[in-house]
């Protein structure tokens, strides 16, 4: 994954809103603003605005159906973002075993 859309993913999350909104996609699967805005303390303006960055960055898609609009949770994303963190992970944890030997096998 390049650092562009990892950014636009992390950039995305970063805000408890819209972290708030990608849980309850999660868990109730599609939903129209007007829906979502209920259950937080954000006028439905507001969740539009918020599910229109969540959509920039591909973590929701959105549809309509009738006179509404529908969104719903995309996880290709986030399971692209959490492979690029778990390889920097890794990297570390290479790098701090490689300190930790060095800093070992030193004579004192």
């Amino acid at each position: 994954m390049t650092a562009e859309p990892v950014d636009e993913v992390l950039g995305a999350l970063a805000d408890p809103t819209r972290r708030a909104l990608l849980d309850a996609l999660a868990r109730r699967g599609a939903a129209s603003a007007s829906a979502l805005a209920a259950d937080l303390p954000v006028s439905r303006q507001a969740i539009v605005k918020h599910l229109t960055v969540l959509e920039q960055a591909g973590l929701v898609s959105s549809a309509r159906t009738g006179r509404e609009m529908r969104y719903t949770p995309r996880s290709a994303p986030l399971d692209a973002t959490a492979r690029w963190l778990a390889d920097l992970a890794t990297s570390w944890d290479r790098r701090l075993d490689a300190i930790k030997r060095a800093a070992e096998s030193e004579d004192p």
